[in-house]
């Protein structure tokens, strides 16, 4: 009479076969195939392991160019993207700020000068809020302070306030060192280059970009709705969140 098979090893080989051996590249144990996605790719079993977490889907990513001083600017970053980027949950969205746009870069005596469209007082917050994000370094520490900047009386004065507000553990004294500096050129410089390598070239601001693309319709549908437009565009699991409302009309873009 022929021994019996143990149970364990029926059901190992139910899990293997076709093709009772390993796949090559395979370097985990039977039993840890199905441990995770990346075990399971190696291994060539991944329609055999139900239990395995779906890929987690990629961001909409989403870059604003964008003016301090400019109101259209202020009023989208304010109504529409900071209440959409709190709404939503971190994965689903993924933010980009550049604030330059209609500015003009200009070499004056080997030193690079910048002319801005709303005066020097908004070249002067540009390079600020560029020199937060370069101190603050994570997102969701520098955009809450950039929300209180453009949402208040002024953009260059609240900086003290707004940090205590929402981020006290930057110190305002090297964003300030920042501005004066060479740094706060650098920066300004690299948002110009990053600038007038849009493809197709920004004519007007705010100009959105969404997934590295431009159009007028993605536009007017950020403009519009723009937690519809990422929950639309976004491949994984939804939160209940998800939904297009109407928006307030927005001012005129300013153009150059």
């Amino acid at each position: 009479m022929a021994p019996a098979v143990p149970l364990a090893v029926l059901a190992l080989v139910a899990l293997v076969a076709p093709g009772l051996g390993a796949a090559p590249g395979c370097d985990h144990p039977a039993h840890r195939w199905c441990s995770s996605p990346d075990a399971a790719a190696a291994c060539q079993v991944q329609g055999r392991c139900p239990s395995l977490p779906s890929p987690a889907a990629a961001p909409v990513e989403l870059s604003l160019y964008y003016e301090s001083l400019c109101p259209a600017c202020r009023q989208f970053l304010v109504l529409k993207l900071f209440p959409t980027w709190l709404l939503l949950p971190e994965e689903m969205l993924s933010i980009t700020l550049v604030p330059y746009g209609n500015a003009q870069e200009r070499n004056v005596s080997g030193k690079l000068d910048f002319e801005c469209q709303h005066g020097p007082e908004e070249c002067l917050g540009n390079m600020m809020e560029a020199c937060l994000m370069n101190e603050a370094k994570n997102f969701s520490t520098y955009f809450p302070v950039i929300f209180c900047l453009e949402s208040g009386t002024s953009v260059t004065k609240n900086l003290e306030a707004c940090l205590q507000i929402y981020a006290p553990e930057v110190d305002s004294g090297r964003i300030a060192a920042c501005v004066q500096g060479d740094t706060g050129v650098a920066l300004m410089h690299h948002n110009a280059q990053v600038t007038q390598a849009l493809d197709p070239p920004h004519q007007y601001v705010p100009w959105i970009t969404v997934n590295g693309k431009h159009t007028d319709e993605l536009q007017a549908q950020a403009e519009a709705s723009l937690l519809g437009l990422v929950c639309h565009l976004y491949q994984g699991e939804k939160p209940e969140v998800c939904g297009s409302s109407k928006a307030p009309k927005f001012p005129a873009g300013c153009r150059r």
